[in-house]
């Protein structure tokens, strides 16, 4: 690609050129940022589907109904709801009311649904790790083919090297580091705060699964019809 074809085609042409001088590994560490960027806009979605950022406002009314007694509007007012906090509290409601559960299957039966949802929820951060651990690998695996490059040219040079074309090798060769740690920094980022929102998620709700189990009798009753 020369200089023509880059100032024809505009701003593309230049981030390609850019890519290009660092070899092989430049164009995985761009491919790994494109995935890299596509996996955390994903999962921000994927969240806001979970409502993670709601608040549960509802599941906190529903269980307050469920301790008051109203079984029964309680979980009407959750389980039409998607979020993941919603879904957990409807769960346990109906599995509490169930008749043919005793306490320790019913709350099996809820630990479960929330295993389920939490792994819902944690989808997609194993590659954010692995972006996180391979984008560093990669730069320095350019940085290294670069620098052997670079020290091949000067060998075949002899007497005649040139200072200039070690360091012009050399700085090509720590692009691939720089881009690597580029990548990496972003994925580490979003890594642990999708990891804090999970964890806050998961203290939700067992704190709701603990209401609704730690709640008076008296909310259990009436509530039998709605759970069939």
């Amino acid at each position: 690609m020369d200089a023509t074809t880059v100032s024809g085609t505009g701003p593309l042409a230049g981030v390609l050129e850019f890519v290009a001088l660092g070899g092989a590994a430049m164009w995985a560490i761009a491919a790994l940022s494109v995935a890299t960027l596509a996996l955390i806009l994903w999962k921000c979605w994927r969240l806001l589907c979970l409502g993670v950022w709601s608040g549960g406002r509802h599941t906190a009314r529903a269980l307050d109904l469920w301790a008051e007694g109203q079984g029964a509007q309680a979980l009407a007012l959750v389980a039409p709801r998607r979020s993941a906090r919603a879904r957990l509290a409807a769960a346990a409601m109906r599995a509490a009311a169930d008749p043919r559960l005793d306490a320790e299957s019913a709350q099996a039966e809820t630990a479960r649904v929330a295993r389920a949802l939490l792994a819902e929820a944690r989808a997609g951060l194993r590659g954010l790790e692995l972006a996180a651990t391979v984008g560093p690998l990669l730069g320095l695996l350019g940085t290294v083919t670069g620098m052997i490059a670079a020290f091949q040219a000067l060998q075949q040079a002899g007497s005649r090297a040139d200072p200039a074309m070690l360091a012009g090798g050399i700085w090509e060769a720590l692009l691939t580091t720089a881009a690597g740690m580029a990548v990496a920094i972003p994925a580490s980022v979003a890594l642990a705060w999708f990891d804090g929102l999970v964890d806050r998620l998961r203290h939700d709700m067992e704190d709701a699964a603990t209401r609704v189990f730690h709640a008076p009798r008296a909310a259990r009753p009436g509530l039998r019809q709605a759970a069939e």
